[in-house]
C-alpha cells in the first residue's frame, strides 16, 4: 500500500499586494515547464564549469590543476549558493529571474573576460577563481528557489520533489557535458559558445519567470525583469558581434601586429606571426600552438639539429617521426640519401597543411612534404605505435619484419599534462617494439636547465623499458619576451634550453655522422660539451613514469 504524500511545509510568498495566488496556466503544464527550466539551466550551468575548465587549462596549462581548482572552488560555491537561497524562498520567483539574468550574463561572458584578462595582463589565476565562485554560488542558488516554484505548482512530499527535480538536472547535465565538446566547442568555438549558452539561460529563466509565475510580480517587477533580460540579451548580441574585432585584438596583443595565420583546428589553436606576408618586413617567422611559442626561425635549427643528427649515426634507411607536424624535424632527416622512407605521425592534420601550403613555413622546412620518400600519418602517435605492435596487425615500417631505424620524438613538452601519456613507460615500451635491434631513439626531453626534474624523469622512462641512455642538451637564444606568450619555445622557458635522450639497446655513442650534410650550429665538439654539461646535472633515482602514476610536473 502506497502511502500518501507528506505535505511540505509551507513557505509564504508575498507578493506586493498580499499572499501570492496560483500559477496562471495548469499545473501540469506548469510543473512541465519547471522541470524542463530545470533540464536547460543544469546543461547551462555544466557548458559553464566545462567552459571555465578548458580555458583555464588552455591559458595556463596543466590541464589537472586547472580542473581540480576550477571544479573544487564551483562546488564550494554552489553549496554557499544553496545557503544564500534560503533567504529569497519567500520572493522564489522574483529572485529566480534575478539569477538567472545574472548568471547568464556571468556565465556567457566569462570566456571573453578571462581571454581579455590574459591577451592584456597575462595573470588570470584570480579571474580564474573569481568567475568559479560567481558562477557557483548563482548555479546553487538554483535548486531551492525551483524546488520552491514546483511546489507552488502542485504540492508533493519532499521525497518526490526532491527526485523529480535532481533528475532533471542530472539529465540536462547529461546533454550539456556532451554538448560542450561536441557541438559548442568545434562549431561555435570558446567565445560564441559562451555566449549562446548565456543566451539559451536567460530567455529560458525568464519564461519561466514571466509566463508561469506571472501573478507573483508586481507590474513593476515585470517590467523591470523584462528590461533587465532584454538588456543581457542585448550585452550578449553585443558580444558575438564584436567576437571577430575582440579576438584580432587580442591575438595582437598577445603575439605581436604581424599575426598572418590564426585558426582554431580540431586539436588547438595554431597562429603563425611573421615569415611571408608579415606586416612588418623582415619579421622572423613564429609558430605558436595553444599560445606557446613552438617554433622560431630566429634559431630552431638548434633544436632541429640536435634532435636529429646523433640519432642519424648508423643505419637510417627507415626513419620514424612522432610529431613534427612542422616538417622541420623532417627537413633535416631527408638531407641523408641513404634516406629511403619516413613516415611522420602527427595528430594535427591542420599543422601539416600549413607545413605545406604556407609561403613561409614551407620554405623553412624547405617543402620537405613534397618528398616522395615521406609517408604522413594522422593519428595519435600511442594508438599508431599500439596499432603497429599487436599480434596481426600492420607491420612498422610498412613492410613484412620492417622495423625503423631511427625514431624520433618530436612531441610536445613532457610537463604538459595532454603529453604524458607520450612520455610513458607503456608508450616507450610501444616504441621499442617497433625499433630494429640496431635503431636508435631520439627524445625531445624538455628543458634540461629549466626542469631537470621532469627531464631526469624521461631518462629513467626510457631506461625503464630496456634501452640504455646518453643525456645531452642544447642552448638557443633567449627568447624575447614577444616571442613568450604562453611559455617558452617547445617549453624551454626562460633560458632557452632543450634537453635530448639518445636511447639504443645497447649504449648509443653519441656522436655525428661522418657523412653528413653542412649544419649551422651542432659541431661534434659542441655535441661532447653538451654531454657533459648534463651529466654534471645527473639527478639519480627518478623513478620512472606510467599512464597510472604520472610523474610529470609544472617544477
Amino acid at each position: 500500500m502506497i502511502d500518501p504524500p507528506v505535505p511540505l511545509v509551507s513557505v509564504a510568498e508575498e507578493s506586493p499586494t498580499g499572499p501570492a495566488g496560483p500559477p496562471r496556466v495548469p499545473a501540469p503544464v506548469g510543473r512541465f515547464a519547471v522541470l524542463a527550466t530545470v533540464f536547460v539551466c543544469a546543461a547551462c550551468g555544466l557548458v559553464y564549469e566545462l567552459e571555465l575548465v578548458a580555458l583555464a587549462s588552455y591559458l595556463r596549462g596543466d590541464s589537472v590543476t586547472q580542473a581540480s581548482v576550477v571544479l573544487s572552488v564551483m562546488v564550494f560555491a554552489m553549496g554557499t549558493g544553496s545557503l544564500l537561497a534560503k533567504r529569497l524562498r519567500v520572493r522564489a520567483a522574483l529572485a529566480f529571474g534575478v539569477v538567472e539574468a545574472l548568471l547568464a550574463l556571468v556565465g556567457g561572458a566569462s570566456a571573453m573576460a578571462l581571454y581579455a584578462c590574459f591577451a592584456w595582463y597575462g595573470d588570470t589565476r584570480l579571474v580564474i577563481v573569481g568567475f568559479s565562485l560567481a558562477i557557483g554560488v548563482l548555479i546553487g542558488a538554483e535548486v531551492p528557489l525551483l524546488m520552491t516554484l514546483i511546489q507552488r505548482v502542485r504540492r508533493q512530499d519532499a521525497g518526490g520533489a526532491v527526485a523529480d527535480l535532481f533528475a532533471a538536472d542530472y539529465v540536462g547535465a547529461l546533454v550539456g557535458g556532451l554538448a560542450f565538446p561536441f557541438l559548442l566547442l568545434p562549431r561555435f568555438g570558446q567565445l560564441l559558445g559562451a555566449l549562446l549558452t548565456g543566451a539559451v539561460n536567460v530567455v529560458v529563466g525568464g519564461a519561466l519567470v514571466l509566463w508561469v509565475f506571472r501573478r507573483d510580480l508586481s507590474p513593476r517587477e515585470r517590467g523591470t525583469l523584462i528590461t533587465a533580460n532584454g538588456l543581457v540579451l542585448l550585452l550578449l548580441a553585443s558580444g558575438a558581434v564584436l567576437i571577430e574585432p575582440f579576438e584580432g585584438a587580442a591575438r595582437r596583443a598577445v603575439y605581436g601586429p604581424d599575426v598572418r595565420v590564426a585558426v582554431h583546428t580540431d586539436v588547438q589553436e595554431v597562429v603563425i606571426t611573421g615569415g611571408a606576408g608579415a606586416g612588418s618586413a623582415g619579421a622572423p617567422l613564429a609558430l605558436y600552438l595553444d599560445g606557446e611559442l613552438r617554433v622560431s626561425a630566429r634559431d630552431e635549427f638548434r633544436y632541429h639539429e640536435a634532435l636529429v643528427h646523433p640519432a642519424m649515426t648508423g643505419p637510417h634507411a627507415r626513419v620514424l617521426v612522432l610529431g613534427g607536424g612542422d616538417g622541420l624535424a623532417l627537413r633535416e632527416v631527408l638531407r641523408y640519401p641513404g634516406v629511403r622512407t619516413v613516415t611522420v605521425v602527427e595528430l594535427d592534420g591542420e599543422v601539416v597543411g600549413l607545413a605545406r601550403t604556407d609561403p613561409g613555413l614551407s620554405r623553412l622546412n624547405q617543402r620537405a612534404f613534397a618528398d616522395p620518400r615521406v609517408r604522413v600519418v594522422r593519428a595519435d602517435a600511442f594508438g599508431w605505435l599500439r596499432e603497429r605492435g599487436r599480434p596481426g596487425g600492420p607491420s612498422p615500417g610498412g613492410q613484412p619484419g620492417g622495423g625503423y631505424d631511427v625514431v624520433l620524438s618530436d612531441l610536445p613538452d613532457p610537463g604538459l599534462t595532454a603529453s604524458t601519456k607520450l612520455y610513458s613507460q607503456e608508450f616507450y615500451g610501444l616504441v621499442r617494439r617497433v625499433m630494429r635491434p640496431d635503431a636508435r631513439l631520439a627524445v625531445h626531453a624538455g628543458p634540461l636547465g629549466g626542469r631537470p626534474r621532469a627531464y631526469w624523469t624521461v631518462d629513467a622512462t626510457v631506461r625503464s623499458v630496456g634501452l640504455r641512455t646518453v643525456p645531452y642538451g642544447v642552448v638557443g637564444r633567449p627568447a624575447r619576451d614577444s616571442e613568450r606568450p604562453g611559455g617558452g619555445q617547445r617549453g624551454a622557458g626562460p633560458s632557452g634550453d632543450w634537453g635530448f635522450v639518445l636511447a639504443a639497446r645497447d649504449r648509443p655513442k653519441l656522436r655525428l655522422p661522418a657523412a653528413r650534410p653542412a649544419l649551422r650550429s651542432l659541431t661534434p665538439r659542441a655535441l661532447r660539451a653538451a654531454h657533459r654539461q648534463a651529466e654534471r646535472r645527473h639527478r639519480p633515482g627518478a623513478p620512472p613514469s606510467t599512464l597510472m602514476h604520472p610523474r610529470y610536473g609544472t617544477g
